[in-house]
């Protein structure tokens, strides 16, 4: 079984959507971000690595932040993006999946996209750091909270969760 099933849905789902802002969290070799670069307006890469940044294809549209997510979410705090896709693949643990999200969430566009990686392991020997680590924790977490968003894990093997952030079903009808 492929591993990394979920680079092409991901990029598939953006070429459908075309997100003015898309920000990954969590580069390694920029694989999937490099293949985003044709569909996004804005793309910022964020990594405590900072090889990682030698890996992201330069473009007019791209930034390479170097730091950890906490950093880079203090940094949307002055300067506020509407994110209109993200993509949360940095820290596997379940204490930072929960915080990424709830850091990022305000800036998150209505009707915008949150998409985690690592959430349906399928296996048991996935679940350690450095492969899905407690990532799905927090999707078990999240499905407590009846809140603005909504969830569904895709039950392939790492997993991937999208969450769209919403007020209201339609987005035309969203205030």
């Amino acid at each position: 079984m492929r591993l990394d099933w979920h680079e092409d849905f991901i990029v598939h789902l953006a070429s459908v959507i075309r997100p003015q802002v898309y920000i990954e969290l969590g580069l390694f070799k920029c694989t999937l971000f490099n293949r985003m670069i044709p569909y996004a307006g804005q793309l910022i890469g964020v990594d405590i690595n900072p090889k990682a940044g030698s890996y992201m294809q330069a473009s007019a549209n791209t930034r390479f932040f170097n730091g950890s997510t906490q950093e880079f979410a203090k940094e949307l705090e002055k300067n506020s993006l509407q994110i209109n896709m993200l993509f949360i693949d940095a820290d596997h643990s379940k204490e930072a999946v929960l915080n990424d999200f709830w850091d990022y969430f305000p800036h998150v566009a209505p009707h915008g996209l949150i998409l985690f990686h690592d959430t349906h392991p399928g296996e048991e020997y996935l679940i350690q750091p450095e492969w899905c680590g407690t990532a799905y924790k927090a999707i078990e977490e999240l499905l407590k909270e009846t809140g603005p968003y909504e969830l569904m894990t895709i039950p392939v093997s790492p997993g991937l969760t999208i969450c769209r952030k919403r007020q209201a079903q339609l987005s035309w009808k969203e205030s």
